[in-house]
């Protein structure tokens, strides 16, 4: 019959039933409603498999599972889950140990893997964009591991997390904010076992939306800043919402409220971080888009702050 595909007879029967072949968005309740009519069931795990498509479902007891086994293996209609076929066996296992992992346990902080990308192309910006439509993004956390580009992201409570999760995990980020060559990035959503993300700099890979008062990292700065080469050839510097200022000839004392005061003539200062390095002093300041940073620059590179040529 068409349906003895779907079984192994050699296994030993289980209340847990083993089903493979799913939709990789296949949800519990879909297991339940496929499951229902030959008993109780008690314990599902769905989106297992190193593709999401395999799923345990455990009944309450031996017979029903025998039952269900049975009527599917003499059926000449297979069990479907949104019009596919569904292939059904006895799982190993006598019962669902732990159905929910860490990453079933609604959380405020979700794992995100970014598919598809290299760590370069989706700035954590766009991320906070993104995950900022469902509600206030706390922090956000970036690294790189062997599933691939990956994200902490921390809501302010788990009802949050929960809607930013079930509605963008399996879906890409809109192309528009994609780099050209990437032409579409699939996120993987799990929860954290993360309540709280401790974050010591605000960086390229890190930032904390709670504390505006968190020293900003300068060498994770520079380090995203890469060559960009202009069409006469010469190296240019990339354009960014964030300036770094080298003051010299320091004849005079120049304090955060100093710096303050001169670059919030060109707009909204967010943060200002100073620094000794080289035996001189340096500056990151940031402001909140880079239109206002590059009026900054244009304006201040090469001027003093005092007169008589002090601080330049």
């Amino acid at each position: 019959m068409s349906g003895q595909t779907q079984f192994r007879y050699t296994q030993t029967p289980s209340k847990v039933l083993h089903l493979r072949n799913l939709p990789w968005e296949c949800i519990d309740e879909e297991l339940v409603e496929l499951c229902k009519p030959f008993g109780k069931i008690v314990n599902t795990k769905c989106n297992v498999g190193a593709n999401r498509n395999q799923a345990f479902v455990e009944f309450v007891d031996l017979n029903q599972a025998i039952s269900m086994v049975s009527y599917y293996a003499s059926s000449s209609d297979p069990a479907q889950v949104r019009g596919k076929t569904v292939y059904i066996q006895y799982s190993n296992r006598q019962e669902i140990v732990n159905n929910k992992s860490s990453g079933d346990i609604a959380g405020n902080v979700l794992l995100v893997t970014i598919e598809g990308v290299e760590a370069g192309d989706v700035s954590i910006d766009v991320i906070h964009l993104v995950f900022s439509a469902f509600g206030y993004v706390q922090k956000i956390a970036t690294f790189e591991k062997a599933a691939g580009f990956q994200a902490l992201i921390q809501f302010t409570d788990a009802v949050t997390a929960s809607s930013a999760r079930d509605a963008l995990d399996g879906r890409s980020i809109p192309k528009y904010l994609l780099p050209e060559h990437v032409d579409s990035c699939n996120l993987r959503i799990s929860y954290s076992a993360h309540t709280d993300l401790n974050i010591k700099f605000q960086s390229h890979r890190s930032r904390d939306y709670t504390n505006p008062y968190l020293p900003v990292n300068p060498s994770a700065i520079e380090g995203t800043m890469q060559p960009v080469v202009g069409p006469d050839g010469k190296r240019k510097e990339p354009e960014s919402n964030v300036l770094l200022a080298s003051i010299e000839n320091l004849q005079y004392a120049v304090t955060v409220d100093v710096l303050h005061t001169v670059f919030s003539a060109f707009g909204t200062v967010q943060k200002i971080a100073i620094f000794d390095k080289n035996g001189g002093m340096q500056a990151l300041v940031q402001y909140p888009d880079v239109t206002t940073a590059a009026a900054a620059k244009e304006a201040l590179e090469g001027h003093c702050i005092y007169d008589g040529g002090y601080c330049a």
